[in-house]
């Protein structure tokens, strides 16, 4: 699991950081405006499709019986039910796509339903939206197959594939802007463009892997009825963090103009690590607990769950004590060019540090779901999912006026606090999580350490370094990067002393792996 952990890691994170460079091109042409308003809505809309049907509720539904199936009923029947999955879904999602394209100034409407009818910002984001929505069809398509490459335990394959989507948005903005007239629809063909790419990658690996999928006449099977059913209650225990981003956007367009660009670019600095160590981790322990649960190997899948959490703890405390303290050199060094101003990044930084609260509960939200997705159970998280999302609601209108673009990222943060402690109080009530004096342990003292680094950032910041990393000029980029150099240097000792990791241990199993895979004795 922790190979597995480590490659989808991998490779997301190098989706991430393309992501961030597609994101300070979006800045620098379009800064935070009513056009970057505009794009952020249309994008919004089939992302959170995306993450909802196709990597949230579709994936925890579908991984677990397609594992279940392989192990016990045979490929050829596992590949037969992936087959029907995949046509029923185009056949579906064809069907919303056309539905949306018809019916998007209404759509727009709900989802931006502060943009004034009669404003610039409420016509770009129709046009936008109409542009984007097709990739909702291609993406979760594409989620689907990467849900079978992961069945098949081929992680690395369907992670590197969802690195096309950044590769093809930046290159839309500058192969495609002289052909649309401006960079929101080149960036916004991109979108579309990338599911294309995605989608196409992911059926060649499945098909090198031997797992080809047909195209067949959809038909609603008594596996297709229990699909459907678990993913129609799993939506939104699934993709509760989704549908409170969607939340804080509607409640952002009634803020200033400006707002939802502040909310937004705040939020792809938080997604770096919760995309990185909680997608990592939930798409690694998933078809691992389902093995464990259909074997009724109890203590193997308590293992998994322990170690799933140790392992996104271990980079998640620090990089959420990291963003707090050092919020505003961050977005400055990272987007602060062009149309983006000063005053942007001030703004922004307030929104990250909003969402930098919540980041280990986000996370620990991906570890803790799967326990009941692996069993079956998509009934209870959707009733969390529906609490938290009513919580996350009543706390936007309380901090919107008093916090404006801060508020939705705390309440978004504050609900993910509340949905991960039911998660986990309802898991081991039912004795399905039992979270070893160990793992206690050792994540109490990787949030000592990750305190102490916090100290140390915050003395530095203080000094002359703090000033310089928000300047404009290349020397901010310095600045930063002593800064994340210092943080991970007094993280790094604070671990050491405080036992959580012996660095002599670590490099002598990693010499050991190198001399393995060079075929030589270790």
């Amino acid at each position: 699991m922790l190979r597995g952990f480590l490659t989808v890691g991998g490779w997301t994170m190098l989706s991430r950081v393309l992501g961030l460079v597609r994101d300070q091109l979006l800045a620098a042409f379009l800064g935070a405006g009513p056009v970057q308003d505009a794009y952020q809505v249309a994008f919004r809309l089939p992302n959170m499709f995306r993450q909802l049907f196709g990597e949230g509720a579709l994936n925890t539904a579908f991984v677990p019986l397609f594992s279940g199936m392989l192990a016990t009923e045979g490929p050829d029947r596992a590949r037969r039910f992936a087959s029907e999955t995949f046509s029923v879904l185009l056949t579906w999602l064809t069907m919303i796509a056309v539905l949306g394209e018809v019916f998007m100034p209404q759509v727009v409407r709900v989802i931006a339903a502060g943009f004034p009818l009669d404003g610039d910002r409420y016509h770009m984001a129709v046009t936008l939206s109409r542009i984007t929505f097709p990739y909702l069809v291609l993406i979760c398509a594409a989620a689907l197959v990467s849900g079978v490459l992961n069945g098949l335990h081929r992680f690395g394959v369907a992670a590197a594939a969802y690195v096309s989507f950044n590769v093809v948005g930046i290159a839309s903005i500058f192969l495609l802007t002289p052909l649309t007239g401006d960079v929101a629809r080149a960036a916004a063909w991109g979108v579309t463009a990338s599911g294309v790419a995605q989608l196409g990658l992911l059926l060649l690996a499945v098909r090198r892997a031997g797992f080809r999928l047909m195209l067949l006449p959809p038909r609603l099977t008594a596996r297709i009825h229990t699909l459907i059913r678990r993913m129609a209650i799993g939506c939104l225990g699934s993709g509760v963090s989704q549908i409170n981003l969607l939340v804080d956007t509607i409640i952002a367009s009634y803020l200033p103009p400006g707002s939802v660009s502040f909310i937004y670019f705040a939020d792809r600095i938080n997604q770096l690590p919760l995309g990185v160590l909680g997608a990592a981790a939930g798409t690694t322990l998933l078809p691992v607990l389902s093995r464990h649960v259909a074997a009724e190997d109890h203590d193997g899948a308590h293992g998994a769950q322990n170690r799933a959490i140790d392992y996104a703890m271990i980079l998640t405390l620090p990089a959420a004590l990291g963003m707090m303290v050092l919020a505003q050199p961050i977005i400055a060094t990272l987007f602060q060019h062009g149309a983006f101003t000063p005053r942007d990044a001030m703004l922004s930084a307030q929104s990250l540090r909003a969402f930098a609260i919540g980041l280990p509960a986000f996370v620990l939200i991906k570890v803790l779901a799967p326990g009941f997705f692996a069993r079956g159970d998509t009934a209870t998280p959707v009733r969390v999912g529906l609490f938290t999302l009513t919580l996350n609601f009543v706390l936007n209108l309380l901090l919107m006026h008093p916090l404006h673009h801060a508020g939705p990222p705390l309440a978004s943060s504050l609900a993910a606090i509340v949905n991960v402690a039911t998660l986990g109080f309802l898991l081991r009530r039912r004795g399905i999580l039992r979270i070893s004096t160990t793992t206690l342990s050792r994540v109490g003292r990787m949030a000592l350490a990750a305190l102490g680094m916090a100290a140390v950032l915050m003395m530095l910041d203080l000094t002359a370094l703090g000033p310089l990393a928000v300047q404009h000029g290349p020397l901010r980029i310095m600045a930063l990067g002593v800064l994340v150099m210092a943080g991970m240097l007094a993280y790094g000792a604070g671990l050491q002393v405080l036992g959580v990791m012996e660095l002599r241990v670590a490099a002598a199993m990693l010499r050991a792996r190198l001399a393995r895979r060079r075929g030589r004795p270790a």
